[in-house]
């Protein structure tokens, strides 16, 4: 079996998205990309001073983020690390990728925000984590995708979401 060729590893900030996405791109064989290089300079500013991002200065970037993807699945696969973190942003994002794939990568808010503070040269500083996380509507029992603790070492995590998404498709 073969992984889909879109898919989306998602979870709120310090969850490990990047380090997963890059994993699992060695594992799958397809490139991958960081969502957050998709924001406008606007978006990246308000972030670095603290502030949430409201929906109106997301559906550009979610837009961007579902144009990349598919673009990516159109010529043999892609993977992007994007926190996707409501049903609303996931289905925006479906808008342009129609296949995408969700890898929702989970631990506790402990975990997290430990991850958090140990991280240097992030423009999300870590005060937004709270807000991530009660902003978060975990994947739906009708969204394609796998929920997958980030608890254990980055290589058992993309371990496990390959064989997951490698099973599902």
């Amino acid at each position: 079996m073969t992984a889909p060729a879109a898919i989306v590893v998602m979870g709120v900030s310090a969850a490990g998205k990047s380090s997963v996405a890059a994993a699992l791109s060695e594992r799958l064989g397809l490139p991958w990309a960081d969502a957050d290089g998709l924001h406008s300079a606007d978006n990246v500013a308000k972030m670095a001073a603290g502030q949430p991002l409201s929906d109106d200065d997301r559906w550009p970037w979610l837009d961007a983020v579902g144009q990349a993807l598919a673009a990516g699945a159109a010529t043999g696969g892609m993977i992007v690390a994007c926190s996707a973190l409501r049903r609303s942003y996931r289905d925006r994002i479906r808008r342009h990728a129609p296949d995408a794939v969700f890898v929702h990568l989970s631990a506790p808010d402990e975990v997290l925000a430990a991850r958090a503070a140990a991280r240097t040269g992030h423009f999300m500083p870590t005060t937004l984590l709270a807000s991530q996380l009660a902003t978060l509507e975990p994947l739906g029992l009708d969204e394609p995708g796998v929920v997958v603790d980030v608890t254990p070492p980055v290589a058992d995590v993309a371990d496990q979401a390959a064989r997951a998404l490698s099973a599902g498709s």
